[in-house]
């Protein structure tokens, strides 16, 4: 079981990069220089190609630096900042551009390499954890071990993955049994029941099936369907009628007729069309992505026996029994996109099975091609990397033969990385910050002017009950199914099968808390509404992010960031509407929500300001979750960091003071450049904003920021006091 790439289950990450092989290239099937000028505050705001990226810098009228205070040689060289001083841009004005002015000096002498989409902080520690990763897979490739043993099941499935000659010499073969199921659909009723035959193998129908925890009774887990099945990344891309989007369009087609004719199969142009008609009408009835967020309004539990009412033509019998959904332990179907599911009803009826038919016949084909042949794993990713990324090569094999592993035995290989990576005081050092951040937005929450003592006793108790978990899980997951060096295709469809058996067999269950929704490899964090829980992998708690070598205040300003991050996602516009306990309730007085909504709006209108391109900007209403967690973490690192001080001085180290060195500490790890390409797909389908904006955003609303920058009103970034928006 699994979400579609439109549907989020309820957990937030920090991470904005593009995806460097995007579309399928999901290894565990079930487990995604234009010119132009806009004014702000009065000024010009100019957009440059940094590289092949599209990044926005501010020009300056009158450039003034901050001065850096001065600190005595004793001091610089007893303490290390963290800063890494050779990627500043001083003669940038820290009020004008403050991502530029932390990191413009790498930005423009860096160039993106030549498979990746974007490349800054996370791609830089992404590469060296898959470094890592491939030494402890070659120990496991290299070796004579029992069949079944951790160490075979690594080794072969890399092997598999790398053997090119193999994948293709069997061409099409493995992909065989599936066609041949499409091909044996008969009836609406059979259609119904390769809808769920298909999420059963991991693919993509236009009903997807997820078991996550019931939102309205977490301790336990509850069956979801939601909207699925479309191959461009999001609905607006079949609507939209800028130039760009119209040519993504037409790529799209003739991509789907080459992916069509490279496999063998007839009327590739034919079936072309007719897929992208199907797919635009599915997209038609998609319910927006800002609309996905509210798990209020979208969460729907419908009783069996009233799912005929959504949609009465539908064989629900049919779907449910393959999938093995027992009706009997679980309570109903949490039906997240109820619009779009009444409109499926009508949309299947009216296609008729040969169309039907063909468009499975894509998603089998367009999910499977990466395990397939060469040709057809180019091709994808000529479309899926290159025409909606501008990524100009794949990753090497070995790169992708790593993430393959990594998703596919992802804890066999992370128990090895926290040995060899994880040193013990990180995460005893990581706990000791977790505390520090929590007591800071004890702190704030306690002492906002706008929130009713009602609802603050409500924040408190929900922030008391924050768990943390850091670096790696306490106990690791087994894995049981089939792995051979020859079988690539197998080894994956026996692997998404057996995740898909152990999920159902804990249908209606209580939820393990002790699992991890990402592995100690991963370079991200996350927070998790339902289990009131924020977590920390392992690969994450090295510089720009933590470093134990340096001082407190670039530390706070970036990992403590990320912690305040991940805490403010349970008191953003989504995480919000859970309590401390997990579950989704409303536990606000109607005053303190509309203050939360006014307040929320002006910083969605702030966001909706940045315009990286003439026909595009970013979407404030969508990235409202993210950029609350933005502007949170720098606020409560910033309280945490001083609540460190317990009243002493800090340090002045590389010329910078300690609250400077909060602030810079925080836009060093939005370091990052983009292609164009890579840079619209990520406005139009991310819900985080691009890096600059959110390096640049957060600040602008911090009231210390101006004062240790001297920001005034002449300076682009500048809002006036009463335009800034605190939240918590």
């Amino acid at each position: 079981m699994r979400p579609a790439t439109s549907f989020t289950c309820p957990r937030t990450t920090i991470p904005d990069r593009a995806p460097e092989e995007p579309h399928d290239h999901r290894v565990v099937y079930a487990h995604t220089r234009a010119t132009g000028t806009v004014a702000q505050k009065g000024k010009d705001v100019k957009k440059y190609l940094l590289g092949a990226a599209a990044l926005f810098v501010i020009t300056a009228c009158g450039e003034k630096a901050a001065e850096p205070a001065a600190g005595t040689p004793a001091e610089d060289e007893a303490l290390v900042s963290g800063l890494v001083l050779e990627n500043m841009d001083k003669s940038v004005d820290p009020g004008d551009d403050f991502f530029m002015y932390m990191n413009g000096a790498w930005i423009d002498q860096t160039e993106i390499p030549a498979d990746k989409a974007s490349y800054g902080g996370f791609g830089i520690l992404n590469d060296e954890s898959q470094e890592r990763v491939k030494a402890i897979i070659e120990d496991s490739a290299t070796g004579d071990f029992p069949k079944g043993s951790p160490e075979q099941m690594v080794g072969d499935l890399y092997q598999s993955y790398m053997d090119w000659e193999t994948r293709n010499a069997r061409g099409l073969e493995p992909l065989e049994p599936e066609l041949e199921r499409i091909a044996a659909i008969d009836s609406y009723d059979d259609l119904a029941v390769y809808f769920a035959e298909a999420v059963k193998r991991g693919m993509d129908a236009p009903l997807g099936i997820t078991q996550f925890a019931d939102l309205k009774r977490p301790t336990h887990y509850g069956i979801y369907a939601f909207q699925s099945g479309l191959g461009l990344p999001d609905r607006e891309f079949y609507f939209n009628t800028d130039d760009k989007s119209v040519e993504i369009r037409e790529k799209y087609v003739a991509h789907i007729a080459t992916m069509f004719d490279l496999a063998g199969l007839p009327d590739g142009g034919t079936a072309a069309k007719t897929i992208m008609a199907l797919e635009t009408r599915l997209a038609d009835e998609n319910m927006k992505k800002e609309d996905t967020r509210n798990w209020a309004a979208n969460y729907n539990k419908v009783p069996f026996d009233e799912l005929p009412e959504l949609m009465p033509n539908f064989n629900w019998a049919g779907w449910i029994e393959t999938a093995e959904i027992d009706t009997d332990i679980n309570q109903g179907l949490i039906v997240v996109t109820t619009d779009y599911v009444r409109a499926l009803d009508g949309i299947i009826r009216d296609t008729g099975l040969d169309t039907w038919k063909t468009y499975f016949t894509w998603v089998a084909l367009n999910q499977r091609a990466s395990t397939l042949t060469e040709a057809l794993d180019k091709q994808n990713f000529a479309f899926y990397g290159t025409v909606l990324s501008g990524t100009e090569e794949q990753l090497p094999m070995w790169r992708r033969a790593v993430s393959a592993v990594n998703g596919t035995l992802g804890e066999v290989v992370g128990e090895v990385y926290v040995e060899r990576h994880f040193p013990p005081e990180a995460k005893e050092r990581m706990l000791e910050l977790v505390g520090n951040l929590i007591r800071a937005y004890e702190k704030s929450i306690k002492e906002l002017d706008w929130m009713t003592d009602e609802t603050k006793v409500q924040a408190l108790d929900k922030l008391s009950k924050f768990k943390p978990k850091i670096g790696y899980p306490d106990v690791w997951r087994e894995y049981d199914f089939e792995i051979t060096p020859e079988d690539l295709y197998g080894n994956l469809e026996r692997a998404t099968l057996a995740e898909y058996e152990r999920e159902i067999q804990r249908q209606g269950g209580e939820v393990d808390r002790t699992e991890w929704g990402m592995t100690p490899q991963t370079v991200n964090a996350y927070y998790s509404p339902p289990m009131n829980e924020i977590v920390f992998p392992a690969a994450i708690l090295q510089p720009p992010f933590f470093n134990l070598e340096a001082d407190d205040a670039v530390n706070y300003g970036a990992i403590g960031a990320v912690i305040g991050h991940e805490i403010g996602h349970g008191f953003d516009d989504s995480g919000s509407r859970f309590d401390g306990d997990g579950v989704l309730r409303n536990w606000w007085t109607d005053q303190d929500r509309e203050e939360f909504e006014r307040r929320t709006k002006r910083l969605v209108e702030q966001y909706d300001a940045f315009q990286p391109f003439e026909d595009l900007h970013v979407n404030g209403e969508y990235t409202l979750g993210e950029n609350i967690g933005d502007l949170g973490g720098i606020s409560i690192g910033l309280l945490a960091y001083k609540m460190s001080l317990d009243g002493k001085e800090p340090p002045v180290i590389d010329g910078f003071t300690g609250i400077q060195r909060v602030f810079l500490g925080y836009a060093q790890v939005w370091r990052n450049k983009y292609r164009d390409e890579a840079l619209r797909n990520l406005i139009q389908t991310n819900p985080h904003a691009p890096s600059m904006y959110r390096a640049n955003g957060a600040v602008r609303n911090v009231p210390e920021w101006y004062e240790a920058f001297d920001v005034t009103p002449e300076d682009d970034l500048y809002l006036p006091p009463e335009e800034r928006v605190k939240i918590w």
